[in-house]
């Protein structure tokens, strides 16, 4: 059984782009939190790097915008989607009411390292080099704290009163309160990326092609991310080569070749496959954020948007729970329900382009009625950027509208 008056109220296990601003919140409204992770900062991950205008909208909330652009990172204000026939480019819509509709895409050496001091100055704890082992439950079943080294290797127990796993798609918390998965969808893509210089680019620009698929995205010191994918079913003939593979494919759009061909790489190339699943988030004593409770393919680059939104819905309703407003399975129930509405209309788009087939006849023939058309446009690449849902872009009253809206501009 755990301690009666445990040291901390929470502990965040994680402390990337979900953990952080988690532990940050949390410290702001004067609860005493314990971040720890194994990585010390900065330091790098796998990511997509893109922050989507929700993202963006967040940060600026969190008064931590400044310290983005601070950084020379360039602001995204156009998005592309190449289909070979048809191309639909354009402004994403302003997100919910607030005049942000650019994105940003930060190297993770710099994005992480804003948010876990944001959250050390919020006054939470945190603890870089720390290995978590286990996960300590009380006499009930309920999370108790967590048991690990920290970065001198000498073993560590904490007790809190919740454990919060923002520990990513494969969560040490999530495996240990073995959490509830579905909505499972097979891993749709292998992807790999590096860092070019001389290869400045205008916003966002993406390139899908039958069983192929890249994006280009600027990030901090004058470089671009370029991130290349092919079908799951071809993972291992992609990895064979990654090099020749990726190069070969960029021939599918001899522009970008011959573009790439005169820029420098200056990184080796990184990547894998993601799994696509949600978890429940939540049980006696745990809560799960980030990709700990949801992940899908990065084609959409989601990622680190619905991080900060978790991160948000998390943590009003853990503060509901702590200060006693409202049961713990009520407050986290309206948690699962809320991000569940938010993201599983954009989990079927992304688990659908991801395959990297063609779009069916009828997206095909809507997306060639659109180019060229500025209001449409922009409507389609803000399902991307997240300012507008699926649902409500491919209703087909606003299909209609589009239609009838490019037919008039022409």
């Amino acid at each position: 059984m755990g301690p009666t008056n445990p040291r901390y109220d929470v502990i965040v296990v994680g402390a990337r782009c979900a953990g952080a601003p988690t532990a940050m919140l949390l410290a702001r409204r004067g609860y005493r939190v314990l971040v720890v992770d194994r990585a010390t900062f900065p330091s790098d991950t796998l990511s997509t790097h893109l922050i989507h205008a929700p993202g963006v909208a967040a940060l600026d909330r969190w008064a931590l915008l400044d310290d983005v652009v601070a950084t020379g990172c360039p602001p995204i204000e156009t998005y592309s989607f190449d289909f070979g026939p048809v191309t639909v480019t354009g402004p994403p819509r302003p997100h919910d009411g607030t005049p942000i509709s650019v994105a940003y895409a930060p190297r993770r050496t710099v994005l992480d390292k804003i948010l876990v001091d944001a959250a050390d100055r919020a006054g939470a704890e945190i603890r870089e080099g720390f290995t978590v082992d286990e996960i300590l439950f009380d006499d009930h079943g309920t999370v108790a704290g967590i048991r690990g080294r920290d970065a001198t290797g000498s073993p560590v127990t904490e007790h809190a009163r919740l454990v919060v796993g923002a520990d990513g798609w494969n969560s040490r918390v999530a495996r240990a309160v073995e959490a509830d998965r579905y909505n499972e969808r097979p891993m749709c893509q292998t992807s790999f990326y590096t860092y070019w210089s001389g290869l400045p680019i205008d916003g966002m620009q993406t390139y899908i092609r039958p069983d192929r698929g890249w994006g280009m995205i600027p990030t901090n010191e004058d470089l671009t991310l370029l991130v290349l994918g092919w079908p799951q079913a071809e993972a291992a003939a992609y990895k064979a080569d990654v090099e020749a593979n990726y190069l070969k494919t960029l021939e599918l759009v001899p522009d970008v070749a011959k573009r790439v061909a005169g820029a420098t790489r200056e990184a080796r190339f990184a990547g894998g496959s993601v799994p696509n699943f949600f978890r429940k988030p939540y049980g006696p004593g745990w809560a799960l954020v980030g990709d700990a409770g949801y992940t899908k393919d990065p084609i959409t680059a989601q990622g680190i948007s619905d991080a900060f939104r978790d991160a948000e819905l998390c943590t009003t309703a853990l503060d509901e729970t702590l200060r006693g407003e409202r049961s713990f399975d009520d407050a986290m129930g309206t948690y699962h329900q809320t991000r569940d509405a938010h993201a599983l209309p954009i989990y079927e788009f992304t688990t659908q382009l991801a395959t990297l087939e063609p779009p069916p006849a009828e997206v095909q023939q809507l997306l060639g009625a659109i180019q060229g058309k500025p209001d449409a446009m922009s409507a389609f690449v803000s399902v991307i950027a997240g300012t507008l849902s699926p649902v409500e872009f491919f209703d087909p009253t606003h299909i209609q509208q589009l239609l009838v809206g490019a037919r008039g501009g022409r």
